[in-house]
């Protein structure tokens, strides 16, 4: 039996999503552990279109389980109005199928709320949050105050907790002159949806002993990339969450020694969404090119994705820090009409030249990228499936990047269709 996590090793956006869903072919259950519905996936199916948010990416395939686990934090209007969106696309989704942690916390309509004030009133210091009261969420998290799925289970609990929570957040309101927020109406709220969240709710850390113990298959799916984990990312313009592999088992509910394998999803180029340092972007015909035939638009809030060369200084860092045993590189295909085609190797500051991301955001924005140039191949590599078939110059800057970053690739996707990858080493066979 392997257990494989699966991160992404960039700033998201990788493909993380397809290659959830080809991996999950082989497992048997797949487990949502950080994140909320800030983080989108988009699966391509038989020619339907799936967009997911909360909801694993198992959940498209029959015969797996899906889970949320407790390091995910839930709007749980959002997770029910993706289930209907998902189900009306002729998926089941039940409670032999899906499993909500219940102990994963709640997203509230303040929450979001505050999320839009502090981006309003942030000026050149915002972020570029996606606004989904994400941050403010694990904050109350953090803060013992926060609502969980277990606290609709009783009204008097929830009365209790609400009161808690809405005492700090409408102290921070009426100082910022906004409205307040009354408890009655949220339990109302609430307790008005809670059966249809409490049908799912299960202590999961259980749920994944059982299946340990029976010797499933369990594939762990991470959202965001490593370069936005609160501690390691590039903060302050992070997520709120650990996005390293390790937060697979805090997120879940089980040990470090669940982990067999971890796989980094890793484009063959360099995006990112929101501010923050970006190296190796590019404010050109390239970068535009990039992203239009990368269709680089956000899942969840279709904002316009910022392009630039690999950069495999960043990628090689994210490996370490995540124990990335074996990369899958995307979106090889859209490099293909590129007449030359850029590796970052490593960067100059304030002079010198040095082999690693600083941690200083000050730095961040000054180091300037040194590149290693390889010729394009100007060749379609759409739906390769066998990588001797690659064009060779496709190959020699595969096969560079990879001595590069000090880490083999175990997978190439050549389309955004779940069949169009190249296997080279099956994370759950190894």
């Amino acid at each position: 039996m392997k257990n494989v996590v699966v991160v992404g090793s960039q700033w998201g956006d990788e493909g993380k999503g397809k290659i959830v869903d080809w991996l999950s072919s082989e497992a048997d259950v797949v487990i949502r552990f950080q994140g909320g519905h800030n983080a989108g996936h988009t699966l391509v199916i038989d020619g339907i279109t799936y967009k997911l948010r909360l909801l694993p990416s198992g959940i498209v395939r029959k015969n797996k389980i899906s889970i949320i686990g407790n390091g995910v934090v839930v709007d749980p209007w959002a997770l029910l109005d993706e289930i209907d969106e998902i189900k009306s696309k002729g998926v089941e989704i039940n409670q032999k199928n899906l499993i909500i942690s219940e102990a994963a916390n709640l997203i509230l309509p303040f929450h979001k709320e505050m999320d839009e004030i502090r981006e309003d009133t942030a000026g050149k210091a915002k972020i570029g949050t996606t606004r989904r009261g994400i941050g403010p969420a694990y904050e109350d998290k953090v803060g013992r105050r926060s609502i969980r799925v277990m606290d609709l289970i009783s009204e008097e609990n929830l009365d209790n907790r609400l009161e808690t929570v809405l005492m700090h957040h409408n102290a921070i309101r009426k100082g910022l002159g906004k409205k307040l927020f009354y408890k009655d109406e949220l339990k109302k709220n609430l307790l008005k949806i809670a059966p249809q969240i409490l049908k799912y709710s299960q202590p999961v850390w259980k749920k994944i002993n059982e299946y340990k113990n029976k010797g499933k298959k369990i594939l762990f799916e991470g959202a965001q990339g490593v370069l936005l984990d609160v501690d390691h990312g590039t903060y302050p313009f992070v997520t709120s969450s650990n996005t390293v592999a390790s937060s697979a088992a805090t997120g879940s509910g089980c040990g470090p020694n669940s982990i067999n394998y971890v796989l980094g999803i890793t484009k063959a180029y360099t995006t990112r969404v929101g501010e923050g340092p970006f190296p190796t972007e590019l404010l050109d015909k390239t970068g535009e090119e990039l992203g239009e035939r990368g269709k680089e638009f956000g899942t969840v809030t279709s904002r316009k994705r910022r392009c630039g060369w690999f950069d495999g200084v960043l990628v090689r860092q994210t490996i370490k820090i995540s124990g990335i045993d074996g990369i899958a590189l995307t979106k090889l295909d859209v490099l293909d009409e590129l007449d030359e085609i850029k590796i970052c190797v490593a960067y100059k500051l304030n002079g010198r030249e040095i082999d690693y991301l600083p941690a200083a955001v000050d730095d961040q924005l000054k180091v300037k990228p040194i590149y290693k140039t390889f010729r394009g191949w100007k060749s379609s590599t759409k739906g390769i499936k066998d990588i001797n078939k690659l064009p060779q110059n496709a190959k020699n800057y595969i096969l560079e990047l990879e001595k590069f970053i000090e880490t083999k690739i175990s997978a190439i996707s050549t389309s955004p269709e779940r069949n169009d990858t190249i296997l080279i080493e099956d994370p759950f066979k190894i």
